[in-house]
């Protein structure tokens, strides 16, 4: 299937906004866009001591649900085990780590970010 016109570009915005966002909040952005054979983390961030792997939802409006609700088990699954190869390439075993998803829903009255911490457990238990 391919993507709608407008919506890799309104992906990258959303991600830039989400950055931005986090930055703001205290969090260092390590990488975005983190590809690997299992798929790409938006972004990975720390918070303190904890290194989060951030997924990024944009929306334009919620015909087809809340953002967050786009996070589907089997995205869950791949980004873990894309968490899982960042971990074992940077030798970070032990690091504390977390699955964020930040929402960016961008409206005509303007763009509204939540960030969700912990939005789900590591289906991989690592």
């Amino acid at each position: 299937m391919r993507s709608a016109p407008g919506r890799k570009e309104r992906g990258r915005r959303g991600e830039a906004l989400a950055a931005a966002f986090l930055k703001r909040q205290g969090f260092t952005i390590l990488r975005r866009r983190y590809r690997t054979r299992y798929g790409e983390v938006d972004l990975i961030a720390r918070e303190g001591p904890v290194l989060c792997f951030i997924e990024v939802k944009t929306r334009s409006h919620l015909e087809f649900g809340l953002p967050l609700e786009a996070v589907t088990r089997s995205k869950r699954k791949h980004l873990a085990l894309c968490a899982q190869v960042f971990v074992a390439r940077k030798k970070l075993e032990g690091v504390p780590l977390r699955f964020d998803v930040v929402s960016v829903l961008e409206a005509e009255g303007g763009t509204e970010l939540e960030l969700v911490r912990a939005a789900f457990d590591n289906p991989l238990g690592f």
